[in-house]
């Protein structure tokens, strides 16, 4: 078959597509309802949750993919959590960070970290059980933020535990009434004044619903004054040095980290070492699942609408039979009708697929513009809509169009259909 013959049975195939769907436009909508309904199951809950799983990867990521978070307990995503086995481990060390660092090959930069919640005073206002974070000095090299005005700690004011605090944007807002000179300025915490010396740059909320605009950012020395850390979760989070893999700087800091506990070759870790990969491969199993169960709902229409299709084209060939048998008495080849059948069916089909994108399209729109979360509808997922859709008039199609390139041409046109 030569090229300008197959672009013509490809031209005819959709004239008698479009013109099915211009007879009898009732029979048609309901038999293609069910394509445009399984492919905007379909499409809808891949864009969902995409747009989900690109939005928590970001957040994740923002964590930085080269640095180890020292804990007590290890990040688990599922299955069973032996707890137990780590209500007993210590809580990571300010010194032991300290001790970390000098004897290590592989760590850039370190940084600890604690976190409680306080009542919060400015006068007469005050906001309860804020987030109150405690960090050393490198802190903001492993995990940086953005300053809207001030600065951060001196390795002086660390060092010596100053009373001085950096709040975020919300705080600012909140406590000091709008206040925008608010350097210098003080806020009370754990019976004791400090100093604002910094305001951190409004980043809103994550995909999880949480924010860094109400942390009240302080020194760990001066945390140390007030707080016993022996009873409070810590994190010590250590940042690889360029071209060192994670895997390497795990390796070395297992070995001090044993080291420095004095563990017995037999003993396990008393402590875990946990990177966002963890996060990520947790959440890549979920969308897996999800991903599953998209299938599931939007196969069940999908059935539907190849079934429909299929009665399309049984009622197509019942209609076209004595066509049929002209074509073939004028020399027109089994696969000639058979590929004339299956194309139009395809047509067919993508012409249903299509509607249920352009619902998508347009629910990405409007949820995208009433929402902060924003849902786009990926090249992937158009591609995927409009393939399964050619896929299920391909299969749907394939037995109306075998038995149209069956027919006995002279029975065909004595056909009084």
């Amino acid at each position: 078959m030569t090229f300008m013959k197959v672009l013509k049975l490809i031209f005819e195939s959709l004239l008698f597509a479009l013109n099915a769907l211009s007879v009898n436009k009732t029979r048609t909508f309901l038999s293609l309802l069910g394509i445009t309904i399984g492919i905007f199951s379909i499409v809808s809950v891949f864009t969902v949750f995409d747009s989900l799983e690109n939005a928590i990867k970001s957040e994740i990521n923002s964590l930085g993919n080269n640095v180890i978070f020292i804990q007590k307990w290890p990040w688990a995503m599922g299955g069973n959590y032996p707890w137990w086995k780590y209500y007993q481990r210590p809580e990571p060390k300010l010194k032991e960070m300290d001790e970390l660092t000098k004897r290590s090959n592989t760590i850039e930069s370190s940084a600890f970290m604690i976190s409680v919640a306080r009542t919060v005073y400015n006068g007469n206002n005050s906001i309860e059980n804020n987030p109150i974070v405690a960090v050393s000095q490198n802190y903001n090299q492993v995990m940086p933020f953005d300053l809207q005005e001030g600065r951060y700690f001196t390795p002086m004011e660390s060092h010596t535990g100053r009373n001085i605090a950096i709040i975020g944007a919300d705080i600012a807002k909140n406590l000091f009434d709008g206040d925008t000179d608010i350097i210098g300025k003080k806020i009370k915490v754990f019976g004791r004044k400090l100093d604002i010396i910094g305001v951190t740059k409004k980043q809103g909320e994550d995909v999880f619903g949480n924010s860094k605009d109400n942390w009240i950012i302080i020194p760990a020395k001066y945390a140390q004054k007030v707080l016993d850390f022996r009873n409070i979760g810590s994190t010590i989070i250590v940042m690889a040095k360029p071209n060192i893999s994670n895997s390497q700087m795990i390796d070395e800091v297992t070995g001090i980290m044993r080291s420095i506990r004095k563990l017995p070759p037999s003993a396990d870790d008393s402590f875990a070492l946990n990177e966002t990969d963890i996060i990520n491969k947790g959440f890549d199993q979920l969308f897996a699942v999800i991903a599953m169960v998209g299938w599931i709902i939007g196969g069940f229409s999908l059935l539907v609408g190849g079934f429909g299709v299929a009665n399309i084209m049984f009622v197509s060939v019942k209609e076209r039979t004595n066509q049929i048998g002209i074509q073939k008495s004028l020399g027109a080849k089994n696969y000639f009708i058979l590929l004339q059948f299956l194309f139009e069916a395809v047509f067919l089909s993508i012409i249903g697929g299509i509607v249920g994108l352009i619902i998508v399209y347009i629910l990405t729109f409007v949820i995208s513009s009433l929402f902060s979360f924003e849902l786009i509808l990926t090249f992937n997922n158009i591609s995927l809509g409009v393939i399964v859709s050619a896929l299920i008039g391909l299969i749907s199609g394939f037995i109306p169009a075998w038995s149209a390139s069956r027919l006995n041409p002279v029975e065909a046109m004595r056909s009084n259909f």
